[in-house]
């Protein structure tokens, strides 16, 4: 049998998985981690992207997360994201849309904190589509 972690993800409205794993790969603030069964506890701001989740089969759930914090100890990770989302349930058009509001502000900001605000939506949305692009090569389609 193969060594597993728990992994936990969870959300302002909710737990969105909770399981077990072999190996769990998350978008934190110093680029992409794999985590496996015992690796050393840290904590990370997470950026937005997708969070893998691996089985002791092989095959891997995915999950946007739109920010947050990752929370590793030897036996448990938890993800608190600020929005968490089956990547599955992304809907492709919703984000192509956001992109383009927030490219349109970008492009005709007035005030620093608008200015900020585009630039976290266009974060957002890019990351989102990327999660996408991403399940649809898994997917082989």
């Amino acid at each position: 049998m193969a060594m597993t972690i728990h992994v936990d993800i969870v959300c302002a409205e909710g737990a969105i998985h909770s399981g077990t794993a072999t190996m769990v790969y998350a978008t934190a603030e110093m680029g992409e981690v794999g985590i496996a069964p015992r690796h050393t506890a840290f904590i990370s701001r997470l950026r937005p992207g997708d969070v893998r989740v691996e089985n002791e089969h092989g095959q891997q759930e995915h999950f946007y997360v739109s920010g947050g914090m990752l929370e590793v100890q030897p036996n448990v990770v938890t993800v608190l994201a600020d929005t968490a989302i089956r990547a599955h349930d992304l809907d492709e058009a919703a984000a192509f849309e956001a992109k383009r509001r927030a490219e349109e502000a970008l492009a005709g900001h007035t005030a620093e904190f608008e200015y900020a605000k585009a630039q976290a939506e266009l974060a957002e949305a890019v990351a989102q589509l990327r999660a996408i692009e991403k399940l649809r090569k898994v997917k082989g389609g």
